[in-house]
């Protein structure tokens, strides 16, 4: 009962938490920055041309879990197990060549100065930090939690992140609003804990996730994040509502 008095308040959100693939940068971009540093080495390692090129086509095509494995079949190449874990934790420990998006630099840079902002993402610990290092984005985020150091099993759609989050940010989980792009975990725990949540959905695919049931779906789902400003409910985030938005 005190759970839905206090959710037909009416309260403000404030805090506003992202996810940080697909939401914060385009993943493709962070893909074709690996390979590249895999290129070289396999250069090096193998003497084989190629796998660059292999390796983005393997992906453009939606390949994902065996992706290494497969360009090396293609290439003719035998590696061991020790080669493809040195393989993978290369591709995990580089720095990548990656950006923020336009719309998400346009959001913290019009966030009204009382609202709280996290990063809240999961993955390997040393990628993703390698990650917020390159996206240089430390200094605009009160809180960054990267899931992995509470242990793969406290993983999205784990309360754990969420309830981490909030005492970072000394906020209540009726107070923050989550953005993320990946439906099969970003939103159903964020909504049974009470939180608002926003579908940012560019249309790229890179790592494409379909959940019919309507309790992962989130709150809202938009392409552009200038429009979370001509949402009604969160136009006090902003000192100024977007002028133009992309379609």
């Amino acid at each position: 009962m005190k759970l839905l008095l206090r959710r037909g308040l009416a309260m403000k959100i404030k805090a506003i938490v992202f996810d940080m693939d697909d939401t914060l940068y385009d993943e493709k971009d962070y893909v074709q920055s690996g390979l590249t540093v895999l290129d070289n080495w396999v250069k090096f390692k193998f003497k084989v041309n190629g796998f660059y090129e292999t390796a983005m086509t393997l992906f453009e095509a939606g390949e994902r879990e065996s992706l290494f494995n497969k360009t090396f079949e293609l290439l003719k190449i035998r590696a061991d197990k020790k080669t493809m874990n040195e393989m993978l934790n290369r591709y995990r420990a580089h720095i990548p060549q990656i950006k923020l998006f336009d719309d998400v630099n346009w959001v913290l840079s019009n966030l009204t100065k009382e609202i709280k902002v996290g990063l809240l993402s999961d993955g390997h610990i040393e990628q993703q930090a390698n990650k917020v290092r390159a996206l240089r984005i430390r200094g605009r985020f009160h809180s960054i939690i990267l899931s992995d150091r509470f242990g793969r099993q406290n993983w999205k759609p784990s309360s754990v992140p969420y309830e981490h989050m909030c005492m970072a940010l000394e906020v209540s989980h009726y107070d923050c609003l989550y953005i993320g792009s990946n439906v099969s975990k970003d939103f159903i725990t964020a909504k049974r804990l009470g939180w608002k949540t926003v579908h940012i959905d560019r249309g790229n695919n890179n790592f494409p996730h379909t959940i019919e049931d309507k309790e992962y779906a989130a709150h809202y789902k938009i392409n552009n994040l200038q429009k979370l400003s001509h949402i009604s409910e969160f136009k006090h985030l902003f000192i100024k509502k977007a002028e133009f938005v992309y379609s």
